[in-house]
């Protein structure tokens, strides 16, 4: 039996949660197949159908069963039976805050142009990782809404930056440069008019100076989405608070291809992390058959590399490569290809170039 054995706490969710994630799971286990690695499951039932029998979002004890294991999977949240946000707080938010997942890592990486609604530009011209903080801002819920529905309601949200929070995941932008051997952080915020964001500058001028052989950079962030559009090329790691995070990376998935290819990460270095595809759980496509699963695959992909099956992952990333390279995969729109039908296509793919290292070797 192998010694690399890794638990996985499987949250499906709601909408095509579930079938986004039973595709990548099965890619999980082919890729364990081919790597000698073991997996140890265990699903969780949160969602809004647990939540409409039970009135229970995250209980504190399954949470404190998935601080014990290597890393969490979700599929998706959000259900129109549900009070719009309840869930999302509970659950998706509720890990980040409570796991103290301080990292969201969010690649945006265009495989091939024609998916890229951007004229003339081509898989050399986009290929940039986001590091969001993600448990500071106004994500923090400091805040609330008095009078409501009256013409005196007010209401107030408080945006939250700490030394610690800020200081910490701008060092892991610049340690996450210096491993992947990529050249330039860019600091994104909008201090100029926001000033309590100085902070940001401000650390990020003192952390810049502990890694000299890295470059540096400084956009506000209305003029870093023009520059996305325009000139996507100039961003390499870009670094920012949570909330213009949130923003940028949906804004950095169109330029890739779309919310069906787009996934990441929230992490705390060396602890249990969660990985998931970024885009919502489209309940109107529930039980069709026909969401595209990639970017659930790409977030098993992340999840591999964050434990350690870099060779696994890589194969992974390859085997997408090549299929939407090579036209297999047509479109990443949800319709064109059947789930299971994409699932099967990267599963194929994963052992042909698995096999072909063996023969290699």
């Amino acid at each position: 039996m192998s010694t690399r054995e890794y638990s996985i706490a499987v949250i499906p969710g709601d909408g095509i949660g579930g079938e986004v994630t039973h595709e990548a799971i099965r890619v999980l286990q082919a890729l364990k197949e081919c790597y000698g690695f073991s997996l140890r499951l265990t699903h969780y039932p949160f969602g809004a159908d647990h939540y409409l029998k039970t009135k229970e979002t995250l209980p504190d004890a399954a949470l404190d069963e998935m601080r014990q294991m290597n890393a969490i999977y979700l599929g998706a949240i959000g259900d129109p039976r549900v009070e719009t946000g309840l869930l999302e707080r509970a659950i998706i938010a509720g890990v980040r805050f409570k796991l103290d997942l301080y990292v969201n890592l969010r690649p945006v990486k265009l495989y091939s142009e024609q998916f890229c609604p951007l004229k003339d530009k081509t898989p050399k011209d986009i290929d940039l990782v986001v590091v969001r903080e993600n448990t500071e801002d106004a994500y923090t819920g400091i805040g609330g809404i008095f009078k409501q529905d009256t013409e005196d309601e007010i209401a107030i949200a408080t945006m939250i930056y700490t030394h610690k929070g800020v200081e910490r995941v701008i060092r892991y932008a610049f340690d996450f440069a210096k491993r992947s051997g990529r050249r330039k952080v860019t600091l994104v915020d909008k201090a100029n008019a926001v000033r309590a964001q100085d902070i940001w500058t401000r650390i990020f001028a003192r952390v810049a100076q502990k890694y000299p052989e890295i470059q540096t950079d400084h956009m506000y962030i209305d003029a870093a989405c023009m520059w996305l559009i325009k000139n996507p090329e100039w961003f390499d790691v870009a670094v920012m608070p949570n909330i213009f995070g949130d923003i940028f990376t949906d804004l950095g998935a169109m330029v890739q291809g779309g919310l069906g290819i787009a996934a990441s990460g929230n992490l705390h270095p060396g602890r249990v992390s969660m990985f998931e595809p970024i885009h919502g759980s489209a309940p109107k496509y529930k039980g069709q058959g026909v969401a595209n699963p990639l970017a659930a695959i790409n977030a098993g992909q992340m999840l591999l590399d964050y434990v350690g099956e870099r060779e696994a992952a890589a194969t992974l990333e390859k085997a997408i490569a090549v299929l939407l390279t090579s036209g297999r995969i047509r479109s990443l729109s949800a319709g064109v290809h059947r789930t299971s039908e994409i699932g099967d296509l990267v599963i194929d793919e994963v052992r042909r170039l698995a096999g072909s290292k063996k023969d290699e070797g």
